[in-house]
């Protein structure tokens, strides 16, 4: 086994008929390593080792000595015969294991250490009801997040699919939907606050070893998305969202009445905060990126840009924001794509032109047989084929490459990349720099003036820039200026718990300007010229 970072090591775990190949910091958990993956081990104490459920079997490699809490909960026996408690062992360098006890599959997986934003704060005065509820309230993922108000404690977090998805990959489609009767609007709502209560459940039997006591003592929940996923959990905005006179206006997606959702997720002392959206399908999960990120806190001007079905940005000019959105569509997350998929076990994230060989290298979550592109994958292989000359700038293959598509690996037809597959993300990115370009060009700035370009996203650590540069996707900037966020939006209504009564969103509200894309001369030429697949041309300017 060989790591490719002497900060990270590879751990190789089987379970069953399942093998887990992962990359983890040193100094890493067992425990916290396999909550990721889709197999978790067993537990009920948050980690400490009173539980002793987290029993896993030693194979070889680097790991930590035998600690007091296995001394107690492990016989000389097992000790001798390699059995170690999760919890307890860390990963100092690659390591080899079994788990023959995995915990039930879960849809919930915790968020890996190196995806999350450092949050600072706490709230020494609270003496009630002292743990809040960070939600971000994705199209595809929800994100959550359990902490300790009073300590500024994170204790865990969890990701998953949202469980909408049924009624399309869109917002359009569930908006739609949720218009269509009184029952199906109620079936959405209900499934992503079934989602939500489900996740905290999860944390609180795994990572504290009680639910039921616990729930009461949660004092703050602060939830974001787009506005489009407010308004389905609400049931309130749906109509004034579909309508495009109100798109450049705060759309009003507050529930009737918070008191019904602390009956119904038994949080009887929660305060419950659906955090406004900016206007139209400009969402207050943009507010939280611009918080979590600290956008305003550069010196010079910034740009956040907040990639996914349904796309935001913000640009700090030194005094407002300006802020829009652009329907990105789904393909950045795998949606719309013959072998498309989320950022998962088995997708492909990575791909790497290799100077000896035809073939692309590909790397996939987990090390296990590709399944089917990614976001990132994506963005690399149409990369690598624009670089070899088997993709023209105009998103044409130069050889028809049959009806079923370019294949990376022949011996893997999920490797496929068809023409249909160009075509949407041209039109996404396409969409995302012309949106970029028209905030500058109406701040009067110019790429040169922007010191930071953050991007957030499910993209989190795998993008690989130069290949985002070279389609067009991001500008040519120094690789030092662009930031990837995988959790900005969490982050955001984190700190926003560890700093209550500030009115954190109310204060970048007010800062705000929204600007509304289709009325601007222009848009729709550069979005033409900016659906070939090259580099930015930086000097770019619509006439406003």
């Amino acid at each position: 086994m060989k790591s490719f970072d002497s900060n990270f090591a590879t751990l190789i775990v089987h379970s069953g008929s399942e093998t887990q190949h992962l990359q983890v910091a040193v100094g890493t958990c067992v425990r916290d390593a396999l909550d990721t993956t889709s197999i978790r081990v067993r537990a009920a104490c948050g980690g400490t080792g009173s539980c002793g459920a987290c029993v896993i079997n030693y194979l070889s490699g680097a790991v930590n000595l035998t600690t007091l809490a296995e001394y107690q909960k492990l016989s000389a026996t097992e000790r001798q015969e390699g059995i170690r408690l999760a919890c307890q062992m860390r990963i100092l360098g690659d390591t080899e294991l079994v788990l023959e006890h995995p915990a039930h599959i879960s849809g919930w997986k915790s968020i890996a250490p190196e995806d999350l934003i450092a949050v600072m704060g706490h709230l020494p005065e609270l003496k009630h009801s002292i743990y809040g509820l960070a939600v971000d309230l994705g199209t595809t993922h929800i994100r959550i997040s359990l902490w300790n108000r009073k300590t500024g404690q994170r204790i865990a977090n969890r990701s998953g699919f949202n469980p909408q998805a049924v009624f399309g990959a869109d917002v359009l489609n569930r908006l739609n939907a949720a218009l269509l009767t009184e029952t199906r609007s109620h079936e959405l709502a209900q499934l992503a606050r079934d989602a939500v209560i489900e996740a905290l459940r999860d944390i609180l039997a795994r990572d504290i070893g009680e639910v039921s006591p616990m729930l009461k003592e949660i004092g703050s929940v602060i939830i974001a998305g787009n506005t489009a996923m407010l308004a389905l959990l609400s049931r309130y905005g749906a109509d004034q969202l579909l309508n495009p006179d109100n798109w450049q206006r705060p759309i009003n997606c507050q529930p009737l009445a918070h008191g019904t959702w602390q009956s119904e997720w038994n949080l009887p002392n929660a305060e419950i905060k659906l955090v406004p959206a900016l206007a139209g399908f400009v969402g207050s999960d943009l507010t939280a990126d611009i918080i979590g990120t600290r956008l305003t806190e550069s010196a010079g001007a910034g740009l956040l840009v907040d990639i996914g079905t349904n796309t935001e940005l913000a640009l700090w000019d030194g005094s407002r924001l300006l802020v829009t959105s652009v329907p990105g569509g789904p393909a950045f997350e795998g949606v719309g794509i013959r072998n498309g998929m989320s950022a998962e076990h088995g997708a492909i994230y990575r791909a790497e032109r290799m100077i000896d060989s035809h073939a692309p290298k590909l790397s996939t979550l987990g090390a296990a047989t590709a399944k089917g592109y990614c976001g990132s994958g994506l963005i690399d292989m149409i990369a690598i084929l624009l670089e070899t000359g088997l993709l023209k700038p105009s998103g044409r293959f130069s050889q028809n490459p049959g009806p079923d598509g370019f294949i990376a690996d022949p011996d893997n037809s999920k490797t496929a990349l068809m023409p249909s597959d160009v075509d949407a993300l041209q039109r996404a990115k396409a969409a995302i720099a012309t949106a970029m370009e028209t905030l500058l060009t109406s701040a009067g700035l110019t790429w040169q003036n922007i010191e930071r370009l953050c991007v957030c996203g499910a993209f989190g650590r795998h993008l690989n820039i130069t290949h985002a540069q070279a389609i067009g996707l991001l500008p040519s900037m120094e690789n030092g200026e662009i930031e990837l966020y995988a959790n900005a939006t969490l982050a955001g209504c984190e700190i926003a718990l560890l700093n209550e009564g500030k009115n954190l969103f109310d204060h970048y509200a007010s800062l705000t300007q929204v600007i509304n894309l289709s009325y601007v001369p222009g848009y729709d030429d550069l979005y033409i010229n900016n659906l070939r697949l090259r580099p930015f041309l930086m000097h770019s300017v619509i006439n406003t």
